[in-house]
C-alpha cells in the first residue's frame, strides 16, 4: 500500500497567535548542521512571519544534541525569554548511542518544562537515516522548525 507524502508542517495561519512583544531563545546544535541549521532557518522564519520582532529572537549553538540541555535550561534560568526552542538532529547509527543521546535530550528537556514557568519547545528530530532528516528540515514533509515556532507561539499565548 503506498502512503501518500504530505507537508507535516502545514498549519492554518489564522489560527496562530501573534508573537508581537514576545521573546523567543532558540538553543540549535552544530552537530547534523546541515539539517538543524536548516530547522533553525524555519523558526525564525515562522516567527517572523508571525509578529516577533527580529531583536526578540536570540540564537545560541551548542556542539551537540545532548548539549540543548544546559542550552536551554541557561536560557530559560535568565528569565529573557517567554519560550525556548531546542533544536537538535540525532540520526540512527550502528551503536545504542542513538538511544542514549534521544532518551537523555527528552528527559532533560522534558525536566525543563515541568521545573519552569517557561516554555521549552521539544525539536530534536531523530531519523533512521539522513534523508529521512533532511524530508524534515525543509523537504518533502516540511520543517519542523515551523512546527517548533508555531508550538512557541500558542504556548507563549496560553493564560494559565
Amino acid at each position: 500500500m503506498a502512503t501518500k507524502l504530505h507537508n507535516l508542517s502545514d498549519y492554518n495561519p489564522e489560527k496562530v497567535p501573534s508573537g508581537k512583544g514576545k521573546k523567543v531563545g532558540i538553543v540549535y546544535a552544530e552537530w547534523n548542521y546541515e539539517i538543524t541549521y536548516a530547522l533553525r532557518d524555519g523558526a525564525v522564519k515562522t516567527l517572523l512571519a508571525n509578529g516577533v520582532n527580529e531583536e526578540d529572537i536570540t540564537l545560541a549553538s551548542v556542539p551537540g544534541s545532548f548539549e540543548l540541555i544546559y542550552g536551554a535550561s541557561q536560557m530559560v534560568k535568565s528569565d529573557k525569554y517567554d519560550s525556548v526552542i531546542a533544536i537538535g538532529c540525532v540520526i540512527r547509527g550502528d551503536t545504542p548511542h542513538f538511544d542514549y543521546i534521544c532518551e537523555g535530550v527528552t528527559a532533560g528537556l522534558s525536566k525543563l518544562n515541568t521545573k519552569y514557568d517557561t516554555p521549552v519547545i521539544f525539536g530534536l528530530i531523530t531519523t533512521n537515516d539522513f534523508q529521512q532528516a533532511k524530508d524534515r528540515s525543509g523537504g518533502i514533509h516540511g520543517n519542523k522548525g515551523d512546527e517548533c515556532a508555531v508550538t512557541a507561539l500558542h504556548m507563549m499565548a496560553q493564560e494559565w
